[in-house]
């Protein structure tokens, strides 16, 4: 694989991943793995966590059976069956020779709070059901992504996620009927367009967050 030098020069892929029941592991469970955790459970990932010693809340989901929990230090072993790494620990010498096992194993890896370390970033997600928004520094400023964020859940509010699952199902009615698929097209445009939105917002008496000001 290129060196962490070489992949700084592309730009980065914008992809969403499917997660469930695909195995990931975490590295280390301090508070900072902690607040990794929680988005892949969200996505169905099959989770296990490597570390010597866990905080009181890593060791509540190990006990509930949301993660299996190997309390020992992490072994090149550890990456046996891995799809995704996330690593997480306060050695660099660790964090370093974990992601240098997962390059070797070509198993995505990310070294949280060192952008040299990792083939992908956590970014700042705006969800309104199906709708997700992500937004990515690349690692320059997390901060900066935050702030981003929350300007965008203010301009999308939870409406439209009422408006996305209706899109969803026109989508399915339309597909069903033998249209053409240049008049199929027109057809899902004039679904998503800005005046078909507000209409549909209206008829549920929905105000967009953004107009209750």
């Amino acid at each position: 694989m290129s060196s962490s030098s070489s992949r700084e020069k592309h730009t980065l892929f914008p992809i969403f991943l499917k997660l469930a029941g695909r195995h990931c592991l975490v590295v280390g469970a301090g508070k900072t793995a902690e607040e990794k955790i929680p988005s892949l459970f969200a996505c169905g990932a099959t989770l296990t966590v490597v570390a010597p010693a866990a905080t009181p809340k890593i060791q509540g989901w190990a006990r509930d059976e949301k993660l299996f929990w190997t309390k020992k230090r992490f072994d090149p072993h550890d990456l046996d069956g891995v799809f995704l790494s996330v690593v997480a620990t306060s050695s660099k010498v660790v964090n370093r020779a974990a992601f240098q096992e997962a390059q070797q194993r070509g198993i995505l890896c990310n070294v949280v709070r060192d952008r040299a370390y990792c083939d992908f970033y956590y970014p700042a997600v705006v969800r309104r059901g199906p709708l997700q928004i992500a937004i990515s520094t690349a690692g320059h400023s997390g901060a900066l992504a935050h702030r981003l964020r929350e300007e965008l859940e203010d301009q999308f509010g939870p409406e439209w996620e009422s408006l996305l699952r209706w899109l969803g199902e026109a989508r399915s009615s339309l597909y069903d009927d033998p249209l053409s698929p240049r008049q199929r097209r027109t057809m899902l445009h004039k679904l998503a367009s800005r005046k078909t939105q507000e209409e549909m917002f209206r008829r549920w008496g929905l105000i967009p967050k953004s107009n209750k000001r």
